[in-house]
């Protein structure tokens, strides 16, 4: 696909009524929790990664493992695991795997932040496309909301509510775009921009 000229393959087409399904399933599982900052609900950052990967073509499956992929590592582990797999399928099950950095159903016995990130790191470099698209579209996300945080409720504040400091968080973010354009994904070149607004962010409030 040259730029400016989209395939008319390009996309998902309409979605299914199993999309429905995990919509309502991802709203079911992380209906309690919160984003970092105040009560937004959790699942408004489950669908904008989902919207984000169907904007770069995935899926209706890879979308679908987009609205999961905190499923397993934040609401009950491989019990979790198992459901998914016999609800929306093997391929689904194995890009949330692939997605998750714990899939211990215990947050007390997750392993330590850094230790975590790398092992992720380290997956992503050699794992399927799919995750590698899902995996993009989740950090951008994620950097763009703790832009937008930090906007609304200051950097100090915001930034207390993550295990790792700025300085980690900018190693991690900064870690997986690069992967993500070593392997040509399309979400890394807006990643990586959004890191930089970040970044800016950052400077400006003396971080």
């Amino acid at each position: 696909m040259t730029a400016n000229k989209i395939d008319a393959n390009f996309g998902a087409g309409p979605l299914s009524e199993r999309f429905d399904e995990a919509i309502a399933f991802a709203s079911d599982l992380h209906r309690e929790q919160s984003r970092k900052i105040g009560r937004v609900p959790y699942l408004s950052h489950l669908l904008r990664v989902a919207g984000l990967a169907l904007d770069f073509g995935a899926s209706e499956d890879v979308a679908i493992a987009a609205l999961l992929h905190d499923a397993v590592e934040d609401c009950g582990g491989m019990e979790t695991e198992a459901v998914i797999r016999e609800r929306f399928g093997d391929f689904v099950a194995d890009v949330v795997l692939e997605t998750s950095d714990s899939t211990t159903a215990d947050a007390n016995r997750k392993a330590p932040w850094r230790e975590r990130k790398e092992a992720y790191l380290a997956h992503l470099r050699t794992g399927s496309e799919a995750a590698a698209l899902v995996s993009g579209c989740d950090k951008l996300d994620n950097i763009t909301s703790l832009t937008r945080a930090m906007e609304i409720a200051g950097s100090e504040a915001t930034l207390s509510r993550f295990k790792g400091g700025s300085a980690d968080l900018i190693w991690y973010y900064e870690s997986v775009a690069e992967v993500l354009k070593e392997r040509g994904v399309l979400v890394a070149g807006e990643l990586s921009a959004a890191i930089e607004r970040w970044k800016g962010n950052l400077q400006r409030c003396g971080e």
